[in-house]
């Protein structure tokens, strides 16, 4: 037997899942890591920590599937995005904990960017928003704080990178420093037109190019790796995707056009609009991957509420018990009633960009009942991502002939079909949540020669096709957008 093996490294913890050689999943094993947060917001992880849990996770992982660890052929890994590491080239020790993508210390940072005029330019070279969100000011904050970082850097001492080549790193001992375009692309120091690291704007963030990875094809030659001598024969690393391009190629979208939406906590809609970028104000650009020598770009949106409207209800409201509540709930519902949720709790993101909108309850009346707010809820999550696939759409100009989603939501029945009648489009959901995982293990099976194309149909789906009527359609939208203008 031939297996695939994929890590799967997250902002809650890191996943282990085995594979055999038709591709389908066999085994699953996880493990949690610390959330470091101080009074000031700061979020952190220890590197140290994430990296003995991915030794951990895949020693677990044999265990429970029982079967003969040198008959593992290849490593896929897809990685939490923009979270930040730096390190020391020769000891691989972390000089400061990891940085998470949540966390926004490096504000003033952009701010003081900003005002000096250069957001134009870091929008037009990396197709995003200047932003502390992405590892450019989370790593300048880095050098800005941290004793002897920057001298040490002239010198070539230094590394900083993603969690992928943190992991990559450590995995090689050392051998192999390298990331992928996807997770490239995220950092806001790299320029997706040249696709080359942007030596102007590594320094305008006060960085030093000799701390950055050598960036490779998603599908490349990321060394070999034995698990710090766990395994008997070393495997090579073939596949890295950042997480939601590995659920995006996981997904088989392939081609220009192809869209997922990732229901989570919050939502991340990303669009494969093919071999070149298109540069929008409502959504971001970023590399899909380069696979097979050729880069493919996307567009991607992302929301703060989505299953976090859910938590909303049940945690803050008391509404519902338990988020399997919600779709009855709503199924009962009147009909009739046009009560909007705009779950603005923090601004309202992609495509509005209203950072100061709050969240607002919009069209009660004396009907409106628990049914009506749940329904409403629901509503809200099918509308800001209908809001983000017609931005696309309209952006790219190209026709969208279904959605592919993943995530837990994705279970609730009532909210895929809505989903389904407010897109006008088939909403096609797979039997399984491990996208990001599969799609990882997909590209590094593809690469070892181990997979081919037919891999991407282990994945079952159900499907969800428009019901509404267009008026009814047009007529509910209409309320969402002013509901929206309310906010």
């Amino acid at each position: 037997m031939k297996y695939i093996l994929s890590i799967d490294q997250s902002t809650q913890g890191t996943k282990a899942l085995l594979f055999d050689e038709k591709g389908a999943l066999l085994c699953r094993t996880d493990l949690p890591h610390k959330q470091i947060i101080n009074d000031k917001g700061w979020v952190e992880h220890d590197p140290e920590e994430i990296y003995a849990n991915t030794l951990q996770v895949v020693k677990n992982l044999v265990d429970k599937a029982g079967i003969n660890k040198n008959e593992i052929c290849a490593l896929g890994i897809s990685n939490q995005r923009e979270t930040s590491v730096c390190w020391d080239k020769k000891t691989g020790k972390p000089l400061y904990n990891a940085i998470v993508w949540q966390c926004s210390r490096g504000a003033y940072i952009c701010d003081e960017l900003a005002k000096q005029g250069h957001a134009d330019k870091v929008h037009e070279k990396t197709g995003i928003k200047l932003s502390p969100y992405f590892p450019a000011a989370k790593l300048a904050w880095i050098f800005q704080n941290v004793d002897g970082i920057k001298e040490r850097a002239k010198a070539g001492e230094i590394a900083v990178g993603t969690i992928d080549s943190w992991l990559v790193y450590k995995l090689t001992g050392g051998k192999n420093f390298q990331t992928d375009y996807s997770n490239a692309s995220r950092t806001q120091l790299f320029n997706i037109n040249t696709l080359q690291w942007d030596k102007e704007l590594i320094e305008l963030f006060g960085l030093d190019e000799k701390c950055m990875a050598q960036v490779t094809d998603s599908d490349g030659d990321f060394g070999l790796t034995d698990f710090d001598g766990w395994l008997d024969t070393s495997i090579p690393i073939r596949g890295v995707l950042g997480d939601s391009h590995g659920a995006l190629f996981g997904q088989g979208c392939l081609s220009s056009g192809m869209i997922k939406a990732t229901y989570g906590t919050g939502s991340s809609v990303m669009m494969n609009i093919g071999a070149k970028p298109v540069m929008n104000d409502s959504v971001v650009t970023s590399l899909a991957w380069k696979i097979g020598g050729q880069v493919n770009y996307v567009l991607e949106g992302n929301i703060n509420y989505a299953g976090a409207v859910i938590t909303w209800l049940k945690d803050d409201l008391k509404l519902i018990e338990k988020p399997s509540e919600t779709e009855p709930l709503a199924r009962a519902a009147n009909k009739s009633d046009r009560t909007y949720l705009v779950p603005a709790f923090s601004g309202l993101g992609a495509p509005y960009w209203k950072s100061h909108a709050k969240a607002c309850i919009v069209g009660m009346t004396r009907a409106t009942g628990k049914n009506e707010v749940v329904k409403a809820a629901l509503d809200s999550i099918v509308y800001q991502i209908s809001d983000i696939v017609n931005a696309m759409k309209d952006s790219a100009g190209i026709t969208i002939n279904e959605l592919r989603v993943d995530g837990g939501p994705t279970r609730n029945s009532y909210l895929m079909q809505f989903q389904s009648d407010m897109l006008n489009i088939p909403v096609r959901v797979p039997d399984s949540e491990e996208l990001s995982g599969i799609g990882a293990a997909y590209c590094a099976g593809l690469s070892a020669g181990i997979y081919d194309k037919s891999v991407f149909e282990n994945l079952k789906r159900v499907s969800y096709t428009p019901s509404m009527s267009e008026s009814e359609r047009n007529d509910l939208y209409d309320g969402w957008k002013e509901a929206i203008a309310k906010a």
